[in-house]
């Protein structure tokens, strides 16, 4: 693959029931990243919410950025903010905007503040790391949530099941094309240095890997995106194209914003809504492509589920029961570098295509108001978004 270089025990949390039930609602809760977030009934604007009752002390959360997309502040801080009052924890909820000098300073006011535990989607390995070790030296528990920070010394990691993200990709991209043998495909993926796109990838590759060593697909270029950065995909997408003489007949674009950025890219060379391009995020931009005929899918993942589990182990360790966070976290997850096995929580991941846009909408996450746009009112009428 190419890189382009650019302690109280008071009470117990009850988390074996909160298992059962996150899990079995999964499909009953949706993220649309980039659309109206739900009221997060913020008092000030410090990312400090402390809820009436509030007796058990503050949990800190430090958030990884908002300029590849929109979930961390409309989603993933109010669904937390949320999930922490209900266990009487106010939340001291930050934004790095992608700054690993800022993570790190926000990391510091809060283990200087005495958090009772940390929960931190950090915007590199290498930072995230770093702040474990001295959240651990203050004898802070931390929770890694949606991002696995790799050579960390977090013992819990709550996340959806990012591997089967990919596959969900790839399959979606290899029924597409099953009518084109040795269909051309062009893969963007995210940033080399997080281990999410990485697990991402390792998906794709499972299920595609074996038709390109038969010849059933060609696999033109692969490459990873630093930072995520939208237009440094799209610029990468456009340069393959063109070294390939305009050809492509697939795209694994790893989320929704580079499946964007591809999407433009095609525009300009007449491709689009001929292309199959794959997404992930189930964003509002994302899910209007996916009617329009532009984009073939996206991955839709219940933030609100990944978000509650969160919080129920970061309080399960605030108040030192760790027999009832070990008890939630059944998964087990490997730290590619130390090899350390992680007690994890992975969520299901959903593909959707057209015909499930709907089930988003019905949720209240994305609303048909904010959809279904004048072009798409047609569209939306056809498959009762309303």
């Amino acid at each position: 693959m190419e890189t382009i270089r650019g302690g109280r025990g008071r009470r117990s949390v009850g988390l074996y029931t909160a298992a059962a039930v996150g899990l079995g609602s999964l499909f009953l809760a949706a993220c649309g990243a980039n659309s109206t977030a739900p009221s997060s009934n913020s008092q000030d604007g410090s990312g400090t919410q402390p809820p009436a009752g509030a007796t058990e002390g503050t949990i800190g959360v430090i958030l990884p950025e908002t300029a590849t997309s929109a979930r961390w502040e409309s989603f993933d801080k109010p669904f937390l903010v949320k999930a922490l009052a209900a266990e009487g924890y106010a939340a001291k909820v930050e934004n790095a905007q992608g700054d690993v000098q800022k993570f790190a300073n926000l990391a510091d006011g809060m283990i200087a503040s005495q958090v009772k535990a940390l929960i931190i989607a950090s915007p590199n390995a290498k930072v995230g790391a770093a702040v474990q070790a001295k959240a651990e030296r203050a004898g802070i528990p931390t929770v890694d949530y949606d991002r696995l920070n790799a050579g960390g010394r977090t013992k819990y990691y709550v996340s959806f099941d990012n591997v089967q993200v990919g596959e969900l990709q790839g399959r979606a991209l290899i029924d597409a094309l099953k009518d084109k043998p040795g269909a051309q495909v062009i893969q963007i993926e995210g940033a080399p240095d997080e281990n999410n796109a990485v697990l991402f990838h390792r998906g794709q590759m499972k299920v595609l890997q074996p038709l390109y060593d038969k010849g059933t697909l060609k696999l033109v270029r692969d490459r990873y995106t630093p930072n995520w950065d939208n237009q440094l995909g799209g610029k990468a997408f456009e340069q393959i194209l063109t070294a390939n003489n305009g050809r492509v007949d697939g795209v694994i674009a790893a989320n929704d914003g580079m499946a964007g950025a591809v999407i433009t890219v095609l525009k300009k060379n007449r491709l689009n809504g001929s292309v199959p391009v794959t997404g992930q995020d189930a964003t509002l931009s994302g899910l209007q492509s996916i009617l329009r005929g532009d984009q073939l899918m996206t991955v839709f993942k219940a933030v609100k589920l990944e978000a509650d589990a969160a919080a129920k182990l970061a309080v399960a360790l605030a108040n030192g029961d760790t027999g009832g966070a070990d008890a939630y976290a059944k998964q087990t997850t490997v730290d590619p570098v130390t090899k350390a096995k992680i007690r994890s929580v992975l969520l299901k991941p959903q593909s959707v295509g057209k015909n499930e846009v709907k089930q988003v909408v019905d949720q209240g996450y994305v609303t048909a108001k904010q959809l279904c746009t004048a072009d798409l009112a047609k569209t939306c009428a056809e498959l009762g978004i309303s």
